[in-house]
Formats: C-alpha cells, structure tokens, sequence
C-alpha cells in the first residue's frame, strides 16, 4: 500500500536528532510522500531546504495567520517569527519558487490564539490576500481554520466561487453542519492519525465522500499514541480507521487517497 502525509512540520525541534531515522521509519511503514507545511518565512526557507534535499519530502509554503499578525502562541519548537510577516514580500518568494512546490499552506484564521473581535479584519484581509495570490499561480491552499471555521468558509466562498483551485481543510473542527457544507462546495478534508482517538474526526470520516478525503498527522503534534510525539510513520492508524468506519479495506481506501493525493497536490496545476 501507498501512503501519504499531506500535513506536517517534522522540521520542529523535536526531530533534530533523528530527522533521518523518521523518514526511514515513514519509508518503512509505506509512506511514499510527505508534504511539510510552512507557516512563517524562516520555517519556508527549512521547508525548501529539506524538500531539496529529499524525495519523499514535498514543499507547501505557508503564511500562518497568528505569525501573520506579529503574535506568539506559545513556545512552539518550530522556527519563530518574531515580527508581523510583510505579507507582500513572503508572497514575492513563494511565487520566486512556486515550481518547487506542491500547495499553499498553511494559510487561514485562527480565534483561538487571537480575539475574534480584535483581529478579525486584519486576517480576513490578509487571508483573501493569499487566497488570490494562490489562484493567480495556479497552487492548491491548505486551511488552518481553528475556532474560525465559518469565516473561512465564507471567504472561501467569496474569494473561490467556481473552486478554481483545489481546497484542502487540515484538521478541520467545525461542527456538523459545517462539514457537510464545506463537502458539497467539493472541497477535501485532510484526516489526522489521531482519528483512533478522537470522535469528530471520525463523525468527519462519516460525513464525507472517500474521494474528498486525503491522511496527514500534523507531526509533532496530535498522535494516535499518548506519549510519543506524532511523525509520518503512523499514517497507516488513519487509514485504517477510515477503513473501518467506510467498511472497506486498507487497501482500497490507502489507494482512492493515494488518487486524491495525486489529483490535490502536484508541481505544476494546468
């Protein structure tokens, strides 16, 4: 079986020690690509660095929203942007290597690390920013959306009223409804590993058609197994939680993934 990580930042902290050995390790439990997620310029530049430098690895540059802002949440163990990203000048790079990339991302809103009532303009506008900017060059966007599930939507809708691009949710929270209106607009939702554990993502697995959904583990963070930090090698828990709720085998939905991977994620969009 084929699988994929379409979300991660296994260039944190945690991994510097044994970067090779989880990439042996994900190779071994049949990994085949693994796309690392930018959210600052800093962390960018590792992502570039590292995809260069191996196969497996692809690149998706992001523009976090909190980094965006000139916040912090907190120590994070990856690269720190200790200032408001100049939104214009991290976009003029992404475009400078849009051909060594696979998407955009990640990119959105977040109410949790930041007020609603005081950011919420300055996100909107600086997520509609990159939202154009991503439809201008052809790239697929990953959306962080915490807490703000509605208002991405709604400026997904706005900004992308014919999907001109493909759309992926990364660990998408939103309540029900909210799932399945963001399925019929036919956008595809990535499912995290910890799914063994956590009843929304599995309700989310229920919800949405096999063909609109895509594996990531947001390593380090959310593993399926308490006490050891999360990596791509524990991919195959989502696949076959998936499995188990569709009643269909590893096999087929590692391979209809493997499919929308390949249909999501691609160097060069037409």
């Amino acid at each position: 079986m084929k699988f994929v990580d379409v979300h991660c930042h296994i260039y944190h902290d945690i991994f510097k020690d044994n970067f090779k050995e989880v990439l042996q390790k994900a190779e071994k439990a049949g990994v085949q690509a693994i796309v690392i997620s930018g959210v600052n310029h800093p962390s960018n530049e590792k992502v570039l660095e590292l995809s260069e430098k191996y196969p497996i690895l692809k690149a998706s540059l992001g523009i976090y929203p909190i980094d965006a802002l000139g916040l912090l949440e907190g120590e994070t163990g990856l690269p720190r942007q200790t200032e408001k990203i100049d939104i214009e000048k991290e976009l003029e790079f992404i475009e400078k290597h849009k051909d060594k990339i696979v998407s955009i991302g990640e990119i959105g809103m977040d109410f949790h690390w930041a007020s609603k009532e005081e950011t919420y303009k300055q996100q909107a506008k600086n997520f509609r920013k990159v939202i154009r900017f991503a439809k201008k060059i052809g790239k697929t966007i990953v959306i962080h959306s915490r807490k703000a599930e509605r208002e991405c939507l709604d400026i997904l809708k706005e900004e992308l009223p014919n999907n001109e691009i493909p759309i992926v949710n990364h660990c998408f929270s939103g309540r029900k409804s909210l799932i399945k209106e963001a399925a019929e607009l036919g956008y595809y939702f990535s499912v995290p590993a910890v799914i063994n554990k956590l009843q929304h993502f599995q309700t989310l697995v229920e919800l949405v058609d096999l063909k609109q959904l895509l594996t990531e583990t947001d390593a380090p963070w959310l593993s399926p197994f308490p006490g050891k930090p999360n990596e791509p090698a524990y991919i195959p828990e989502a696949v076959k939680k998936i499995a188990e709720i569709k009643g269909l085998s590893e096999t087929e939905v590692a391979k209809q993934v493997w499919k929308n991977y390949q249909k999501v994620f691609t160097l060069n969009r037409p």
